[in-house]
């Protein structure tokens, strides 16, 4: 199964607007180039440096809301199509010629509330939220590139 990547977001700092871009450079170091949430601490491993939306999931809180939104105010930095996301860590996902590794869910806060009333409670069910990953092998992806997924089996690791 495939599915696209069809959104690109950032943001510089807590709290700041959300920047949307048509390519990216992802790295093991930084996450998405310039995002406030994808910088390595040093001696920790990271858990979030990525968060991956799936629009069919933010299509159905926005069923549930009985209104359109902008994909950004989830706040995330990928937004896929056309792929089922993994609800449990130990998935690859292939995007372009990147590679990230699902360390669990996106869970949504309080702070969706503060973007559109009743997003966060629209956003709960089943990991409608996305996923989050760390960076296994880093580059360039660009809206359009190809999203495929792999369960990683610990024994062959």
């Amino acid at each position: 199964m495939s599915g696209r990547l069809i959104g690109i977001a950032r943001r510089r700092a807590a709290r700041a607007p959300m920047e949307t871009l048509m390519t990216a450079a992802v790295t093991p170091e930084t996450g998405v180039a310039d995002d406030y949430r994808g910088r390595v601490r040093p001696g920790r491993i990271p858990r979030r440096q990525v968060s991956i939306l799936r629009v069919e999931d933010w299509q159905g809180a926005e069923a549930d809301l009985g209104t359109a939104l902008p994909w950004t105010m989830r706040r995330a930095n990928l937004l896929v199509s056309g792929i089922t996301l993994p609800q449990r860590a130990g998935y690859r996902l292939h995007i372009g010629m990147i590679v990230l590794e699902v360390t669990g869910e996106c869970d949504p806060c309080r702070r969706m509330d503060e973007q559109h009333p009743g997003l966060w409670p629209a956003l709960i069910p089943e990991w409608r939220g996305g996923v989050l990953a760390r960076v296994v092998t880093g580059g360039a992806i660009a809206l359009g590139d190809e999203v495929v997924h792999h369960e990683v089996r610990m024994d062959a690791v």
